[in-house]
């Protein structure tokens, strides 16, 4: 009898210390599944698609089915094997994929443009480094079928100017199905897909053919906003887009000085705004700025490449909106553009990704609760609270 009772008292500490233990585990468990994959449902869930006036139907059910629900997101950087540390890339990637995968399930956009510098180092892969990245890309950015995925250019995927070569062009068009001068229509709306790294205005060899596509497309889509009866151009019969002002997608920004009129939480940092931009390398020249405004007199402009947020003014009353950084290693908070548009209107709302100072700091706060809860089980806490206690009884008695 004597023994069965030593063998109890014996066994509940260590029952207590197996389920103080438990406790621990299931503590950490919740912060790191709150941080690494809830966080993203609880942010983006914050984010609506914004409204926009109808399409050519008054009906709610037509009215909404001609809205097209489309993001916008820019420069992933997927790190390479050249500069991309091990551990930040994994957890870039993950970052990216979490946010990506949550906001298509979250959202269900039509369709998603990324506005180039979608790799890191596509500029210097190889064809086994080049592979890699397009796998991992894909499993980042896999989308299911009623979404569409469209891919533009951009320095980072093929080189500037002085580093792009046709073999490189063509690697990333047979993988992402782009060409600059391409025109994908949706729901009535028209997207100009433009490779800007080749609007350098100087001759070379895929600089001109990527402009003679732009040219022939910016006929044809002038040919189909002409009134029937009152032809300005010569324009065959074959098949017309429909007769919408496009929407420019590019990575280059089209020509401004700099970011200094650029506003907002998103936007450059203070000491970065007012330097200079340099044509060719932060933002096209005035010369093909001018050219593309020229041809396609679009009703907006989406860019990326400067890693901020940005919206100006051009010529005529068109609006540029630069895009920031997708990825956090460029920035603290990023974000993607949401915009609900149809043939004549669009409406965009920016939806911001959780800060990673936030994250950083959900950490810092559950370590050190981790450590009080450890102290206190082992009553290393004890003390400094029996002399608070005893203080206070002290402070009664008087």
């Amino acid at each position: 009898m004597l023994s069965a009772s030593l063998t109890s008292v014996k066994s509940h500490p260590l029952k207590k210390r197996i389920y103080f233990l438990l406790k621990l585990v299931c503590f950490v468990s919740s912060v790191l599944i709150f941080c690494e994959f809830f966080i993203y449902y609880v942010v983006i869930f914050q984010c609506r698609w914004p409204d926009v006036k109808g399409g050519a139907h008054t009906a709610n059910e037509e009215t909404s089915a001609s809205v097209l629900k489309a993001m916008f997101l820019a420069d992933t950087h997927l790190l390479g094997e050249i500069k991309g540390h091990w551990l930040d890339k994994l957890r870039r990637e993950w970052q990216m994929e979490r946010a990506f995968q949550t906001a298509l399930w979250l959202l269900q956009p039509d369709i998603v443009f990324i506005l180039g510098d979608v790799f890191d180092e596509g500029k210097w892969d190889s064809p086994q480094a080049w592979a890699d990245d397009v796998r991992r890309f894909q499993k980042m950015f896999k989308y299911p079928v009623t979404t569409e995925l469209v891919v533009i250019v951009g320095n980072h995927d093929i080189g500037f100017h002085y580093e792009m070569t046709t073999y490189k062009v063509h690697r990333f068009e047979k993988v992402f199905n782009f060409t600059s001068g391409k025109l994908i229509t949706r729901k009535g709306t028209n997207f100009v897909l433009v490779n800007s790294v080749a609007m350098e205005g100087d001759g070379c060899t895929l600089c001109r053919t990527a402009e003679a596509k732009l040219v022939a497309l910016s006929h044809r889509l002038n040919c189909s906003q002409q009134e029937p009866n009152h032809p300005e151009k010569k324009c065959s019969d074959g098949e017309k887009p429909p007769a919408s002002q496009p929407i420019l997608l590019q990575h280059y920004p089209l020509y401004r000085k700099s970011d200094a009129e650029c506003s907002g939480e998103d936007a450059a940092p203070p000491e970065e705004k007012t330097i200079p931009f340099k044509e060719k390398y932060d933002v096209l020249s005035q010369e093909a700025s001018q050219k593309l405004l020229w041809w396609f007199h679009p009703r907006l402009i989406l860019s990326g490449h400067t890693h901020s947020a940005c919206q100006v003014l051009h010529t005529g009353g068109i609006p540029e909106i630069s895009v920031p950084s997708f990825s956090w290693r460029n920035r603290n908070n990023p974000s993607f553009i949401m915009g609900s548009i149809t043939p004549t209107d669009f409406s965009l709302h920016k939806c911001f990704l959780p800060r990673e100072s936030r994250v950083f700091a959900i950490y810092w706060a559950a370590g050190a609760l981790l450590v009080i809860l450890v102290l206190a089980h082992f009553q290393l806490l004890t003390p400094p609270f029996y002399f608070a206690q005893r203080l206070i009884s002290k402070h009664k008695a008087a």
